[in-house]
């Protein structure tokens, strides 16, 4: 069959589209970035187009000559969520039905027996609603919590439980809840493909665990063979209360923890089983907690995470590319920019450019990039602390600590684009050239487009730091590519 997917850049989408690749579909992928899809390693079996879910006409033009719609997009982190998603799934809807799409596959979360829905879970609902009303056959499976390496629910889960071997808790942690591991999320996605045409409907789909969150908490720990976690839940922390704490404790930044976090003041438990009259339970059985959470360790041990939580784009980050010098008129544009000479070959330093980041950090001053960094989480940023998805490769659009990968021209180029909360947009740009007698030649750019007063105002504030921290990262950068394998952070102190 013909498959398109909205939502390959994320967590899910990337991970399903190699598996509809290995059961002979063909597969187009629709990305508002198609550079994002560029690296990775099926890039070359599938056809990319561009295309938002919010505009019509790319829509439509996504869906000529499909069979199979996959929906897999969610605007959690943008404003406004839920409007913008009503908007993307009827334009969807509209567009699936006139183009003659034989079905929909939609993946939306569990809807608990309440009236009190938080707006996460209400928009995952709705959504589900204007697919199954569009007069084309849909699948809407919804899950609960998936454990599997990279998602933002088990990130939460693996922080929380390895780095406080005590907690006091919100009391929702005593609710049932039935995660899901998400090569189990995997093979419903795939198999509801092939679905009768007569099925149009909402699926509950979950693992065979059902317990509270405070038990899983505890069946992490002996998983990963850490003492038993003392766990207090208490009455007066509100779900907005424990997002904060999330926030400071996990890489997952408030603005996603918030919405996660108020999904699970109810109980969210599967109402049926009756996905299992259309898809069977796969070969081995349905991977229960220990074992889900036993192979996402061992994905992260061997970083080996295909995709992550951060791959979406991050709230109130900026998206507009790099102004290119010479178009570059009516604005401000201040640079930092530092040259060095190396005798290594430029092979040899590009590896320790693109190794830059996670474990292995960035070069320079590490307290003052840790500080930095614990500001932009008290502020709601995102921090350092998302780290790297591979200790040696990027991707364009991956997420590097509090950065976005947005060019790559391997081996001689790396771009990043800042997504702290900084007052104008801001760049740093890594690139090596062979010297002219032989070597090499590093050259650091760091940039920034002030918003307002404000934002000159700040270049100025951090300028005299920019000797220190810039110019230790071109120094460090260089003097590394020498040896064998980067240095780690705590080498370079």
């Amino acid at each position: 069959m013909r498959c398109v997917v909205f939502g390959a850049t994320g967590y899910i989408g990337g991970r399903l589209v190699p598996r509809l690749l290995d059961d002979g579909h063909a597969v187009r992928c629709v990305a508002r970035t198609p550079a994002k899809l560029a690296h990775t390693p099926w890039t070359d079996r599938v056809e990319i187009v561009q295309g938002d879910v919010t505009d019509p006409a790319s829509v439509a033009d996504a869906l000529v000559g499909q069979d199979v719609l996959y929906y897999l997009v969610h605007s959690l982190t943008t404003r406004d969520f839920s409007t913008v998603d009503r908007r993307a799934a009827q334009t969807v809807a509209d567009a699936a039905r006139a183009a003659g799409i034989r079905r929909i596959v939609y993946l939306g979360g569990i809807t608990p027996d309440t009236d009190d829905l938080s707006e996460h879970l209400a928009s995952r609902a709705e959504v589900g609603r204007i697919l199954l009303n569009s007069g084309v056959p849909t699948a809407h499976l919804r899950a609960a919590i998936i454990l599997g390496s990279g998602s933002a629910s088990f990130e939460i889960l693996r922080y929380l439980t390895e780095r406080l071997p005590a907690m006091i808790t919100p009391k929702w942690v005593t609710n049932r809840i039935q995660p899901i591991a998400v090569r189990d999320v995997l093979h419903y996605l795939a198999h509801a493909a092939a679905l009768p045409d007569d099925v149009n409907r909402g699926f509950d789909i979950g693992g065979p665990d059902v317990l509270t969150y405070r038990e899983l908490m505890r069946r992490y720990a002996v998983v990963a063979r850490l003492p038993r976690r003392v766990v207090v839940p208490v009455p007066v922390l509100t779900p907005w209360l424990s997002a904060q704490w999330v926030n400071l404790v996990t890489p997952v930044p408030g603005n996603i923890a918030v919405p996660l976090i108020e999904s699970l003041v109810h109980e969210v438990v599967c109402h049926d089983r009756d996905i299992a009259d259309y898809i069977p339970d796969p070969r081995d059985g349905l991977t229960n907690c220990e074992k889900a959470i036993e192979l996402a360790l061992g994905r992260v041990r061997d970083a080996n995470v295909p995709t992550r939580w951060s791959d979406a784009s991050t709230p109130g980050a900026p998206s507009d590319p790099l102004p290119t010098d010479p178009e570059w008129s009516g604005g401000t544009l201040y640079q930092d920019v530092r040259e060095r000479h190396s005798d290594v070959a430029p092979e040899a330093l590009w590896r320790v450019i693109e190794s830059i980041g996670g474990e292995h950090g960035w070069y320079s001053f590490p307290l003052a990039w840790s500080v930095r960094g614990w500001i932009d989480r008290v502020f709601g940023g995102v921090g350092l602390r998302r780290g790297r998805r591979d200790p040696r490769q990027l991707r364009v659009g991956e997420a590097l600590d509090w950065w976005r990968v947005e060019e790559i021209d391997r081996p001689r180029m790396l771009r990043l684009r800042a997504e702290m909360r900084v007052p104008g947009r801001a760049w740093l740009e890594l690139s090596v050239h062979p010297g002219e007698n032989g070597g090499s030649t590093y050259r650091q750019r760091a940039l920034f487009v002030p918003h307002g007063f404000m934002g000159n105002m700040y270049w100025y504030a951090i300028a005299p730091f920019h000797t220190i921290v810039f110019g230790g990262m071109a120094r460090n950068i260089t003097g590394s590519a020498g040896t064998r394998e980067p240095t780690t952070a705590s080498d370079r102190g």
